[in-house]
């Protein structure tokens, strides 16, 4: 394949991977779509391509659909065994990002929401909301008629809706980030009371149980959420054996929310993002799998942390 072609694909390699990603909620599985479809590009017959992106895009989400069908996927889904794979501000998998609507397309908590949505459903919802695609192209890409597309979008985003059961709204950085190191606080500090109070009414929690679950553990009510988060950032001798020491807390952000990551001899061991509404806590989500967190380390081992809010566990 000539230099020209290669290139040509090289420049639209982070929006195929910010796509792919979106779709399977894993950034080492949306690399392997990528390269699988630089694999079909090498072999296409590339002069009767008239748009190149359109065509790569096209190869992309079917590729994602694929994966998304498979059988290992399904059973995943079904059991409720898999969050989104975090990442750390500033991936290039996290673009686009110019609008609300493509930020939030990308948060921990729509993406677990839409893991919950038929293969086609979310495909819509991706490349509507976070693309910009008109359902004309949607079409055009999925096989489906302009009419199908529309309905598509339609129930994914009453699902999506109904299932935050609130409003959605930017929230100020450093707002955020001070409503979860007071958050922090509380928990580490035992004031479960302090803890109630900067939950939301409707808050939502779910976790994958320090990596060791079979299923992820999922919590409402203020009540039941403090209790949760009491016990898991309660720091005992078994928990620092887990972890391989015992962790800094940082604040940083993923995702393009605030989270707290915990980290041991600069290896992030775990990671909660939080959802901030209104001066409290909406939702949280806890990812402490290894495999989860491959791709957020390389990034962390990459920049210069700021100071830890916690500086041993």
């Amino acid at each position: 394949m000539d230099s020209a072609a290669v290139d040509r694909f090289e420049a639209g390699r982070p929006r195929l991977a910010s796509l792919a990603y979106r779709l399977l909620g894993s950034a080492a599985d949306a690399e392997d779509a990528v390269q699988d479809a630089f694999l079909r590009w090498q072999a296409a017959d590339r002069e009767r391509i008239e748009v190149p992106e359109a065509w790569l895009t096209k190869v992309v989400t079917h590729l994602c659909l694929d994966r998304l069908r498979s059988a290992q996927a399904r059973h995943e889904r079904a059991a409720g065994a898999r969050l989104p794979e975090p990442l750390l501000e500033g991936d290039p998998m996290l673009g686009p990002a110019d609008t609300f609507e493509q930020r939030e397309s990308v948060s921990l908590a729509v993406l677990t929401l839409m893991e919950r949505l038929a293969p086609v459903e979310r495909a819509v919802y991706v490349l509507r909301e976070a693309f910009s695609y008109g359902h004309a192209e949607i079409a055009g890409i999925l096989g489906i008629t302009e009419a199908a597309s529309q309905q598509h979008a339609h129930r994914a985003r009453i699902r999506v809706a109904a299932e935050r059961r609130r409003g959605s709204e930017e929230v100020d950085p450093a707002s955020a980030r001070r409503v979860v190191e007071e958050f922090l606080a509380a928990a580490t500090s035992g004031r479960t009371e302090r803890l109630v109070e900067l939950l939301t009414d409707d808050v939502t929690a779910v976790s994958d149980g320090a990596g060791r679950a079979r299923r992820l553990l999922r919590f409402t009510t203020r009540e039941r959420v403090a209790s949760y988060v009491r016990a898991g950032f309660r720091s005992t001798p078994a928990k620092r054996r887990l972890a391989g020491g015992s962790p800094s807390m940082h604040v940083a952000v993923v995702n393009g929310s605030p989270a707290v990551l915990a980290v041991v001899d600069g290896r992030v061991v775990g990671a909660v993002a939080f959802e901030v509404r209104d001066g409290r806590v909406a939702s949280l989500c806890g990812v402490a799998a290894a495999n989860r967190l491959v791709r957020l380390n390389e990034a962390w081992r990459r920049r210069e942390p700021d100071a830890p809010v916690i500086d041993a566990w």
